[in-house]
C-alpha cells in the first residue's frame, strides 16, 4: 500500500503534536513546503489537531536557519511550528531576532553560530551533544557574512 504526500505529511503533524503536548518536544516543525498554497492546504487539519492536543501552530514564511539543518531544506520553504507554551514562540522569535542582530554586526560565526544553532535544537527537544554532532555532520551552511 503506497501512502500519498498529503497523508504521510498529515500523520508527521499529528505525531508531534502529541509530542508537544506530552512535553517531549518544547517545539516541532512541520515538513517544509515549496509553496505558501502547499503549506495553506495543511492548515485545516493543523487547526484540528491542534485542538485534538491542546497545541497551538503558526504559519512560519521566513524559518530560522541555522548550522543544525542543511541549508536547502529550509531556505526559501514555508513551514509550520507547532508548541504549547508561548514562552517557546517567544524564545524562537528571539533567536531570530539575536540571528539578525549577530548578521548586523558581522559577529555570526564560530561559537556564537554553534550556541545559536544548539539553542534552537533545544526548542526542538534535541540534547547539546545531539545538536552538535548535527552541527558536525551538516555540509552545507550559510556563508558567515551576507554580502
Amino acid at each position: 500500500m503506497e501512502l500519498d504526500r498529503f497523508s504521510y505529511r498529515c500523520g508527521v503533524i499529528d505525531c508531534f503534536n502529541e509530542m508537544v503536548r506530552a512535553g517531549l518536544k518544547p517545539m516541532a516543525l512541520a515538513h517544509p513546503c515549496p509553496t505558501r498554497e502547499e503549506r495553506e492546504s495543511y492548515l485545516p487539519f493543523c487547526e484540528e489537531i491542534c485542538g485534538q492536543y491542546g497545541t497551538r501552530f503558526f504559519p512560519e514564511d521566513d524559518m530560522l536557519l541555522t548550522d543544525l539543518f542543511p541549508l536547502s531544506a529550509n531556505r526559501g520553504t514555508f513551514n509550520i511550528i507547532f508548541y504549547r507554551e508561548e514562552s517557546v514562540r517567544k524564545a524562537y522569535e528571539a533567536l531570530k531576532e539575536e540571528k539578525a542582530a549577530l548578521r548586523a554586526a558581522g559577529t555570526y560565526a564560530g561559537e556564537v553560530r554553534r550556541r545559536l544553532a544548539c539553542a534552537f535544537g533545544a526548542l526542538l527537544g534535541y540534547p547539546e551533544a545531539d545538536c552538535l554532532r548535527m552541527i558536525a555532520s551538516n555540509q552545507e551552511r550559510e556563508p558567515d557574512r551576507i554580502d
